[in-house]
């Protein structure tokens, strides 16, 4: 994805300088000749038909950059894989058009070095179009070229630049980078071969991920012989060439997550040795002096542990790290500027708030003004209106004290009679208490229901006559009888709960002669069930004869002792015995 991003950049250069008129459109001829000449570029097979096919329903005129991505994407994009020159790619997208943006009348730089800032500003420009570097990219690009020409960084300069550059537009095109650098403003007292070195040195770290490079001495491997040798770092491998123009290259040192590389000891007239140590084979070489030594040894260290863990080039992963963190600056001062506008919006409520609160106070303040006037009269009225009743009061009052003096007499002799009723009450609950332990006493013995019977009669005439008493006090106290309703109503419900009392009691008298009288026919049962034995009984013995609930008439005397036979079974017995006679005659 980062390769599809990184060729999109150049290709985008390339459509817009198609773009003449800059209408955002290109013609299809045109289009087929960029077309062609990218599948060339990045050897992919190229298919002609396919964009006519592609834009056959489109005949009208020329094509948009949108209509132009979907066959980029599916006919090149998708297609291409990183076995092509980077190099020869941006070149081509560089000529056709540096043709039509380039001013070089003022430029103090090279064809050369200007395609190498346009590379530059493609990496470190931001992903969104139209392309443009950030003031953040162009600072990290100025001390970079400043450290590789040797300079000092002027932050004062830069500074200025700063507040120049955000008062206008607060970022650059690539042709505008181009043309700050290609001024001098920033490489005062640097001669032009010097510019060109450090734009030279930048852009091999920051395009071709040159980490490092410089003279050293290498060991052959068939000869034995010392050699020196141009090396070139980077991220997975390590090349070698005769001389820093890179013209005639010599070989390659593979590098990858097993590798690693350490320090020898002098020897064969050699100092600062250091070993490379790759899966297949072993490299010694040998540095200028100790300082370039550990640096190489560093550096190559620090590419092996970056193909260990899997990660980019430092330069690269500084770039994502910037990217991300201007993204989230962003998103906060988006966020910061989202809470300005809500505060203001609630300031701006408040504001209409406190204005409605404040003329809802001064109509209130009017009203209560009002309101107090009229309150001022209503009380003036009210103490009139008081005093008169105070008068009228009093008078009330006077005339109270005299009925309550007369009504605290008839007070005394209602409370005198209240006491008597409650003896009364009292009498009555004890006579009911009675009652109910006569009612235990009914239900626990049965031979005692006459009595309770009597005592029943007895309670019965008892509560007459008490119903007599109190029908004769309600008559001697018909005077009383309004202020008195309420307490005879109260005690005739007390009788009548003592009348219905006396109904329960009743009701469980006939249950229990029920429960008697049910007793009495099982008992009849069990003898009718057992009569067939009796006769058995008798038949046999004649002498034995159950007791059983007999007739209450007169009692028969036999030899057999008193009440021993019925007349019935006498009878019986009797033909019994004169059959027997018979037979035996």
């Amino acid at each position: 994805m980062a390769l599809r991003d990184e060729l999109l950049k150049s290709i985008w250069h390339a459509f817009t300088a198609l773009d003449v008129d800059k209408s955002g459109k290109v013609s299809k001829s045109q289009l087929k000749v960029l077309s062609h000449n990218l599948c060339t570029v990045m050897r992919i097979p190229h298919d002609p038909v396919a964009l006519e096919e592609h834009f056959k329903d489109d005949d009208e005129g020329p094509v948009s950059n949108q209509g132009y991505m979907p066959y980029l994407n599916k006919f090149i994009l998708d297609k291409v894989k990183d076995n092509f020159d980077r190099q020869d790619f941006n070149r081509m997208c560089w000529t056709l058009c540096a043709r039509k943006n380039l001013d070089r009348s003022h430029l103090l730089i090279s064809d050369d070095d200007a395609f190498k800032i346009w590379c530059i500003f493609n990496f470190l420009s931001e992903d969104s179009y139209p392309l443009s570097i950030v003031t953040e990219e162009i600072e990290y690009f100025l001390r970079k070229l400043t450290e590789a020409m040797g300079g000092s960084w002027v932050e004062e300069r830069f500074e200025d630049y700063r507040l120049e550059l955000n008062a206008k537009q607060a970022c650059l095109n690539a042709w505008e980078l181009i043309s700050l650098l290609g001024s001098g403003h920033f490489s005062k007292g640097m001669d032009r071969q010097t510019l060109s070195m450090g734009i030279t040195e930048v852009y091999q770290e920051l395009i071709l991920d040159v980490l490092k490079q410089g003279f050293m001495m290498k060991k052959g491997h068939k000869r034995k012989n010392w050699t020196e040798r141009w090396f070139l770092l980077k991220p997975s491998s390590i090349s070698y060439y005769v001389g820093e123009d890179l013209a005639d290259k010599k070989g390659d040192i593979l590098l990858d997550g097993s590798c690693c590389v350490e320090s020898l000891p002098d020897k064969e007239g050699k100092k600062c040795l250091l070993l490379i140590k790759c899966s297949d084979k072993s490299f010694e070489i040998s540095a200028s002096d100790k300082k370039r030594k550990q640096e190489w040894i560093q550096a190559i260290q620090t590419c092996v542990s970056l193909l260990r863990l899997g990660r980019p080039a430092p330069h690269r992963e500084a770039r994502q790290k910037r990217r991300e963190q201007r993204l989230k600056l962003q998103a906060e001062q988006e966020d910061l500027e989202l809470r300005m506008r809500e505060l203001q919006t609630a300031n701006e409520t408040k504001q209409l708030e406190l204005e409605a609160m404040r003329k809802a106070l001064e109509e209130g303040a009017a009203s209560a003004a009002e309101e107090e006037r009229r309150r001022l009269q209503t009380q003036t009225e009210l103490q009139d209106r008081y005093r008169m009743d105070l008068e009228r009061e009093k008078t009330v009052r006077q005339q109270m004290e005299q009925q309550v003096a007369q009504k605290s007499s008839e007070l005394e002799q209602y409370l005198q009679r209240v006491r008597e009723l409650e003896d009364m009450y009292h009498r009555l609950e004890d006579a009911l208490e009675d009652e109910r332990r006569a009612r235990q006493d009914e239900e626990t013995v049965r031979k005692l229901q006459a009595r309770l019977l009597e005592e029943e009669a007895a309670k019965r005439a008892e509560l007459e006559k008490i119903h007599l008493r109190q029908q004769r006090a309600i008559s001697e106290t018909e005077a009383e009888k309004q202020v008195l309703e309420k307490e005879r109503l109260a005690k005739e419900n007390a009788l009548q709960d003592a009348m219905t009392q006396l109904d329960q009691l009743e009701s469980e008298r006939q249950g229990a002669l029920e429960q008697y009288q049910a007793v009495i026919k099982k008992l009849e049962d069990a003898a009718n069930n057992t009569r067939t034995w009796k006769h058995k009984v008798a038949h046999h013995e004649g002498l034995i004869r159950l007791i059983q609930p007999g007739s209450k008439g007169q009692q028969m005397i036999t030899n057999w002792g008193p009440a021993a036979f019925s007349e019935a079974e006498l009878s019986l017995r009797e033909k019994e015995w004169q059959e027997r006679k018979n037979q035996a005659q």
